[in-house]
């Protein structure tokens, strides 16, 4: 069948590939004539063109239609519509239809053909597509002048490219809101951010993302194939990550032509463009590769039709009339459209049905159908819904129910959830704006039009902003923004050193070490670190000549290891040539050059130097003396030791001082203990912490162990803590606990004393424990390490107690630390008088105790005690006759360990009653005997009388 035109209106098919001008001539051709109209196969490339007219002609002339928008000014002379809103029965001069080659669409074609057969304009009509429509053209329509647009700029295939190798400006295209989602969150990471583009979005949204990409916000733009249809974009690569997509019905494969059609955005105007794959694609068939860059493709023989004049006598007249088929073979029946699909589900329904009784219920069932389903959700929902809209209308003179509806719209008005959600009252609210704009299905229409544009602006914003904060940093846009002017950037950084560039935070300063803001984007992250780096330039310089004229209390060094500048790490410290000569190593900045760096190394070294100075005065006289001799050893060793050593490694210096030498140590500060070598002035908390940190430094440690708490007499001896660490820190290990050596050196002075007293025998009582703070089962290890031996003897139970009561007895009378000491003899008989019981025992063997004559034997309660006597004797002066050492104890009494130190008395022998600590071991010439009469009120009397009636 030829169906011919009338004669004389022009009719022509500007045909050609992307990026030839087509749509620019149309507009053209319009503002020429006194009126037209053009119909846009999207609403968002309607919008576009209506833009541009209005800046032309102003807004009174021009009239926007599609069907959930309507700008009707009442002196329009221009319409700019989508293809199926066109009010093709309004008389125009100038009529064009865009990508007409959208015929072959199986979804869509049969509008787009009946605008070719129908639509035309009073003067000229005009058709604009892709060459592969022209068979087609020239078989439906007479007299139609056909003219060839070449491309602009070149289109090649280069292959494929990794995501993060994209070139800028380029798209990657998919099929699905998922896979674009997907590929939006990689390129994110890879690259920085993305804008994406999808049909489900509203116009208001896409515009802002692609807005968003034209401006450079972002480089990278993800879509499906949307944006192959007219959308203006400055491409430079469309990338593909798939060639099939789901057309509603199958999963097929993209055509030559439609591939051509996406591939084509890349290139505007006179810019060449480029196309390939990216993501799991490797390549594209070499045919259609050709074809694409010949823009060559098979020419289209059928299109597809649906029969214009409806039957609306009863439902099934209409199913009939909407399934006829065309007698020219080059019109093709559509497939099921969703609005005859929708029609054959609302039949179904017996009240829809027998509603749908007379031909005006029928057309307005028709009508109802034609409510476009944006939710494309493929349930009930949608049918419901028209179901819902039908009844109420089928009343006679109804409307829809404000009440109902305001429900409907009032249940779309909110803005919180996530990208999903909001797409979902997106697409919901688009319904409710298209029937908006039905004004006989409604009372007041204009008040429902600018409530539900309202909140589709709204949730197309708050949409727009989801998409940006989940693919797009706001920062980086700005940044890559900033980075391709060339002007200086706007940098700001705040009291806690905040960097800010562009009114963007991008990380810290800390002295001289920018800290970029964390992000799991490399692109990110250098285009953070580049616009840092041109911002705070300037900044790093005024930093280091403050540097430079800072006093030393604006800096500071840590037990990392660390030179601070008010509390910023600026260098660290290194092994020097001696301990307390450290060398100071800048921090690695890239705002430094050769001479910058060591201006400020040069500044840290003198604020280090100065502060050893200061803090270790003590120290540094030692190293800077000039004492000959063996003090001058003595004195190097020390100060290597930072202060304190081991009595026994500086022993073969010490017997070779003279008098004179050990008051010049003494007016230096440094005592001669009998366990350590120390300097008392360095046991202060402040020095020690330093002296801490320059023991790690020269041992080339990491940072500095932790510390002994400041006060502590002494702490548990962390057995992962070396000796040096302890002696640097003014502590000496001692068995379980590490002591500091003052109290160590008191510690010990005061078990000398008490053997003395005590016939060599020492316990753990509360004075010694005092000094060092710990438990008695502590300070028995300590004895151990500072060379006492533990020996147990059995002593009475009533002994023990009479000690006890003697005991509390001379518990009144109090000695005040203000008063003198009491005589050594009446210190020596309290300690003697306690100690009684031990005595005794030692004396008279258990074993011979006897009961009096006429009292009933019983056997006598006795228990065990521990005393300590001194057992090491090399370096204590425990060897020998008149050493300062105390005598060795030996056991007595039944039961005495045997083996070492346990070896029994020899009843009888020589030493009976007299000096027990065998040759050479007795007390000095000079002590004072011991007085071993015992008072005749004693309960060791009556003991001792026992004992001789016993024989």
């Amino acid at each position: 069948m030829q169906i011919s035109t009338r004669t004389g209106p022009r009719i022509l098919a500007i045909l050609g590939p992307t990026n030839t001008g087509k749509t620019h001539l149309a507009m053209e051709r319009m503002l020429a004539h006194t009126s037209g109209m053009i119909g846009f196969p999207l609403r968002l490339l309607a919008r576009e063109n209506y833009d541009r007219a209005v800046a032309r002609v102003g807004k009174g002339a021009v009239a926007l239609i599609t069907g959930e928008e309507r700008i009707l000014p009442k002196s329009a002379r221009y319409f700019l519509c989508t293809v199926e809103a066109m009010p093709v029965n309004k008389q125009v001069d100038f009529l064009a239809i865009d990508e007409i080659q959208m015929c072959a669409d199986p979804e869509r074609g049969h509008v787009f053909t009946d605008r070719l057969l129908h639509a035309r304009g009073i003067s000229e009509t005009m058709f604009m597509g892709a060459e592969t429509i022209r068979p087609v053209i020239r078989q439906l329509i007479d007299n139609v002048e056909f003219d060839t647009r070449a491309r602009f700029s070149t289109l090649t295939y280069n292959g494929s490219k990794k995501i993060q190798r994209l070139p800028s400006q380029s798209a990657v295209v998919t099929f699905s809101a998922q896979e674009v989602y997907a590929v939006a969150e990689l390129v994110r990471r890879q690259k920085g951010g993305a804008a994406v583009v999808l049909g489900a979005l509203s116009p208001r949204t896409r515009n802002a993302q692609v807005e968003m990409f034209q401006n450079g916000e972002v480089e990278h733009l993800i879509a499906t194939d949307a944006i192959g249809m007219g959308l203006n974009l400055e491409l430079n690569h469309v990338a593909f990550a798939a060639l099939h997509k789901f057309d509603g019905q199958f999963n097929r494969g993209l055509s030559a032509a439609e591939t051509a059609q996406i591939a084509g955005r890349a290139g505007r105007h006179m810019n060449d463009g480029t196309f390939g794959v990216t993501g799991n694609l490797s390549g594209i068939d070499p045919d259609i590769i050709e074809q694409i860059e010949a823009h060559e493709f098979e020419p289209l023989a059928k299109v597809f039709w649906r029969n214009a004049r409806l039957d609306f006598r009863t439902v099934d007249a209409l199913q009939k009339s909407l399934r006829k088929r065309s007698d020219n073979p080059t019109l093709v029946l559509a497939r099921e459209p969703v609005d005859e699909v929708m029609l054959a589900h609302l039949s179904q329904n017996e009240d829809v049905a027998r509603i749908a009784s007379a031909p005006d219920r029928v057309q307005l069932l028709w009508e109802v159908c034609q409510i476009p389903d944006f939710r494309n959700i493929h349930t009930d929902a949608h049918p419901r819904l028209l179901t819902s809209i039908y009844r109420y209308l089928a009343k006679p003179n109804s409307k829809l129910p404000v009440d109902w509806l305001g429900e409907q719209v009032l249940r779309l008005d909110r803005y919180d959830g996530d990208i999903d959600q909001l797409s979902s009252r997106l697409a919901g609210i688009r319904v409710w704006t298209y029937v908006s704009h039905k004004h006989h299905w409604l009372e007041d229409a204009n008040h429902w039009q600018e409530r539900t544009r309202a909140i589709e602006d709204k949730l197309s914003d708050v949409l727009h902003e989801r998409l940006t904060q989940r693919f797009v940093d706001r920062r980086t846009s700005v940044l890559l923004k900033s980075l391709k002017d060339k002007s200086e950037l706007m940098s700001t950084i705040t009291a806690n050193g905040e960097v800010q560039v562009e009114g963007e935070y991008v990380g810290r300063l800390e002295g001289f070490r920018f800290i970029a803001d964390e992000t799991d984007a490399a692109f990110e992250g250098k285009a953070i670190a580049s616009a840092a780096r041109r911002a705070l330039t300037g900044e790093i310089a005024q930093r280091v000549k403050q540097l430079e004229t800072d006093e030393d209390d604006k800096f500071a060094v840590n037990g990392q290891l660390e030179v601070l500048w008010n509390g910023a790490v600026v260098g660290g410290l290194k092994k020097g040539d001696t301990v307390l000569s450290p060398d100071v190593q800048v921090i690695d900045s890239e705002f430094f050059d050769g001479p910058t760096r060591e201006r400020v190394r040069t500044r840290l070294q003198n604020f280090v130097n100065a502060h050893i100075e200061a803090r270790l005065k003590m120290l540094t006289r030692l190293r800077d003396c000039q004492l000959p001799g063996p003090i001058r050893g003595l004195l190097f060793q020390l100060n290597e030791g930072l202060g304190c050593v081991p009595r026994a490694d500086l022993e073969s210096l010490i017997k070779d001082l003279s008098d004179e030498d050990r008051k010049a140590l003494a007016k230096l500060g440094v005592r001669l203990g009998v366990e350590t070598v120390h300097v008392l002035d360095a046991l202060k908390p402040d020095p020690v912490e330093l002296r801490g940190i320059l023991w790690a430094i020269s041992r080339e440690l990491d940072a500095l162990p932790e510390l002994p708490p400041a006060g502590r007499t002494s702490v548990p001896n962390d057995r992962s803590n070396s000796k040096g660490f302890y002696l640097a820190a003014g502590y000496m290990p001692v068995g379980p606990l590490a002591a500091r050596v003052d109290m160590l050196e008191r510690f010990a002075a005061l078990l000398r004393q008490k053997a003395r007293e005590n016939d060599g025998k020492v316990k753990p009582d509360p004075d010694l424990l005092s000094l060092l703070g710990c438990t008695v089962e502590q300070a028995e290890g300590v004895f151990t390490a500072l060379g006492w031996r533990a020996e147990v003897v059995k002593v009475s139970k009533a002994e023990l107690d009479a000690k006890e009561a003697a005991k509390k007895a001379a518990e009144p009378v109090a000695v005040t630390a203000d008063a003198p000491e009491a005589p050594a003899e009446a210190v020596n008989a309290d300690e003697a008088a306690k100690e009684a019981p031990a005595d005794a025992v030692s004396e008279t063997p258990v074993e011979e105790a006897a009961p009096a004559a006429g009292e009933a034997e019983a056997e006598p309660e006795f228990v065990e005690v521990k005393y300590f006597v001194r057992v090491d004797r090399r370096k204590r002066g425990g060897a020998g006759k008149g050493q300062r050492g105390g005598p060795r104890q030996e056991a007595h009494g039944k039961g005495a360990p045997k083996g070492k130190g346990g070896q029994r008395p020899n009843r009888g022998g020589p030493n009976k009653g007299g000096d027990r600590g065998g040759k050479g071991q007795g007390r000095p010439n000079n002590a004072p005997a011991k007085n071993n009469q015992i008072n005749e009120d004693s309960p060791f009397a009556k003991l001792k009388e026992m004992l001789a009636a016993k024989g």
